[in-house]
């Protein structure tokens, strides 16, 4: 079974996402942060990663700085409420090494094409 951690600090968002990927027979792990993503990843492999880049703590740029320090291959989709060109964030994303981008609010059918795209 396919592995997917949600890191998000709202919890609405979190257990949205993870509830829709249960219901197609994916094992979701969830975290409120970049602290306790990170020791989950220290804990167990995941095959995809959704991360929030607004995070409160560590946001997600620095967690993904941190989880390509653990974990080189794993694919990571960054969550995003903002548009590329407003902020350079994507820049630094892409250099480590990102699989894609979804955007907040999240839409289902968005959510479901890229990450199981990803995750099979």
């Amino acid at each position: 079974m396919a592995r997917l951690l949600i890191v998000d600090d709202e919890e609405d968002v979190r257990e949205f996402a993870a509830n829709f990927f249960r219901k197609r027979k994916i094992e979701v792990i969830t975290a409120s942060g970049g602290e306790e993503a990170l020791d989950i990843l220290d804990k167990q492999r995941m095959d995809l990663i959704l991360l929030d880049i607004m995070m409160k703590g560590i946001d997600g740029i620095e967690t993904l700085q941190r989880i390509r320090q653990k974990d080189k291959d794993v694919k990571v989709i960054m969550v995003t409420g903002k548009k590329p060109e407003e902020n350079d964030s994507y820049q630094v994303c892409n250099q480590l090494g990102v699989t894609g981008y979804i955007h907040k609010p999240l839409e289902l059918d968005e959510l479901e094409r890229i990450v199981l795209k990803e995750i099979r």
